[in-house]
């Protein structure tokens, strides 16, 4: 059985940055697939960003519009770990963080919850003005 633990959430000012981390006992992220999501008071969990092996030593990541260019996801195959690097967070930002993971899924799976197996308890991230 997968189990994810994350870890790295807080409260920063506004323009500050927060690295999460999610560690996996009971399976690797190596050759599968890892995504972030995260869910506001009152709003629905939504996608944030996620990285899937295809094949080889390689990986695509995809992120949600509203994180792009902030936001990076990335492995680290030797501690067994996936993080995310959010700089120049924003108040709406504030969410708690959710780590994901399951087989390998295509590239257009990545971004629905649905099809993730395993999931973390959550991580808060708060971002004050």
């Amino acid at each position: 059985q997968v189990q994810l633990v994350e870890s790295g959430g807080g409260l920063v000012q506004a323009g500050g940055s927060l690295r999460l981390s999610c560690a996996a006992s009971g399976g690797s992220f190596r050759r599968g697939t890892a995504g972030w999501f995260r869910q506001a008071p009152g709003k629905q969990r939504e996608f944030v960003a996620g990285i899937t092996w295809t094949g080889g030593y390689t990986a695509y990541a995809d992120y949600a519009d509203s994180v792009k260019g902030r936001f990076t996801i990335s492995r680290d195959n030797a501690e067994n770990t996936v993080n995310l690097q959010m700089n120049s967070l924003k108040p709406e930002d504030t969410a708690v963080y959710y780590c994901a993971a399951t087989q390998p899924i295509t590239t257009a799976q990545i971004l629905d919850e649905k099809n993730y197996d395993y999931w973390g308890q959550g991580t808060q991230v708060t971002v004050s003005s």
